[in-house]
């Protein structure tokens, strides 16, 4: 595949959320079928398109790259065919002994492409334009939910019901048997309390849903309400991301009034 296919390609899963991880090599010590510029991808079942080098080379950068894809992050890859592997580790590189390699050492970039954080957003009001405008400032995918039946996408982030009493609960009960990890709802405490009470759902998930929505900013326009609520969601994520690696999480953030 040449690098203009490549590029095609890795559009194309962006376009599908589909993430992965873009491997280009940097440098390259004679003698390896590979030279600087030669780039790859690296999808999450490991399938490899493209070329980086030879079958052992490839071996290695997949298995690093996927390691490096299911922790989210980037590094720079040095494959030695020997020497080296017990030098003290760097911060951002990873050094790997491969004897397989006919002499020669290869250093590739691997850069962990991950799909944006997918919020859907119910509802035509201002706050729910608001929300749409300052996700996407934020590099978010902010999508709206138009067909308030249809199913939640399995990666969704963030479900924010802004619709004003248009199909609030449908959306909301969705989104809590989906177990989307953010739900919020933009309504006064008294309506958000009358709405979440007549929820078919445990009261345990009625607990999930963060109403009203976002931070206590003393918020007023649509663009403070929208502000407020990536606030939310952005500590959300990171008491999650702290929970799932075995840091301390932080008490739920204060609600809106």
């Amino acid at each position: 595949m040449n690098g203009i296919g490549l590029a095609g390609r890795a559009g194309e899963l962006r376009g599908c959320r589909t993430p992965f991880v873009l491997a280009t090599v940097v440098r390259a010590e004679r003698p390896t079928s590979a030279k600087p510029g030669d780039q790859a991808l690296v999808l999450p079942d490991g399938t490899v398109e493209g070329f980086v080098g030879g079958v052992c080379a490839e071996s290695t950068m997949r298995l690093e790259g996927l390691r490096m894809l299911q922790r989210g992050e980037s590094v720079l890859l040095r494959i030695t065919p020997g020497g080296g592997g017990d030098a003290a580790p760097e911060p951002g590189l990873r050094t790997v002994e491969n004897h397989c390699l006919s002499g020669g050492s290869l250093e590739i970039f691997l850069e962990s492409v991950l799909p944006a954080p997918l919020v859907a957003v119910l509802g035509d009001a201002p706050v729910a334009h608001a929300l749409r405008r300052v996700g996407e400032a934020l590099d978010y995918d902010v999508r709206p939910i138009i067909d308030p039946v249809a199913a939640l996408p399995a990666d969704t982030a963030a479900v924010v019901v802004a619709s004003h009493g248009r199909d609030e609960a449908r959306v909301l009960t969705a989104a809590l048997r989906s177990g989307v990890p953010y739900i919020a709802l933009v309504a006064s405490r008294r309506r958000a309390a009358a709405v979440l009470g007549g929820l078919d759902v445990e009261e345990e998930q009625r607990r999930q849903v963060h109403a009203p929505a976002g931070l206590d900013i003393g918020a007023r326009t649509p663009g403070e309400i929208a502000l407020s609520i990536f606030a939310q969601f952005a500590a959300a994520r990171l008491v999650s991301e702290k929970s799932r690696s075995g840091g301390t999480a932080h008490p739920r953030a204060p609600e809106a009034p």
